[in-house]
């Protein structure tokens, strides 16, 4: 029985290092807030608490109309940026030896699926810039 107790004390130890580097950084945390709330000086004008955009005094009401567009022309670019970056480590295997057709047929696959993603967007008219 003895050994189990120094077993579950060597356990436990390891996660008592984790839980004190955890306090310290949200002891870390505290102290910069606080230290920040004490130091800025509080001079509340009428100019401070209005709403500020982009360099601009609002105007009208605070609903804009934005189309959808926009939201898709980004949704793609994020799909095949990220799709690229599967592109680094086919790279590098590719060049292993013994694995050449295997991830040449592999990635063409993966390619012939974006170029068809692409081409559904240019069927469906979305990368038509209006």
């Amino acid at each position: 029985m003895p050994e189990q107790t120094g077993l579950a004390a060597d356990y436990f130890q390891s996660y008592s290092a984790v839980g004190l580097l955890a306090a310290i950084g949200v002891l870390f945390v505290a102290v910069a807030f606080a230290a920040g709330r004490l130091l800025r000086p509080v001079v509340p004008t009428t100019e401070k608490l209005l709403t500020y955009e982009c360099g601009v005094d609002p105007v009208g009401e605070g609903w804009a109309h934005t189309q959808v567009r926009y939201y898709v022309y980004a949704f793609l670019y994020v799909i095949f940026a990220v799709d690229s970056i599967f592109l680094f480590p086919w790279a590098t295997v590719f060049a292993e030896t013994g694995y050449g057709a295997t991830t040449l047929v592999e990635m063409f696959v993966f390619l012939g699926f974006l170029a068809v993603g692409l081409l559904y967007a240019y069927k469906k008219g979305v990368l038509t810039w209006t």
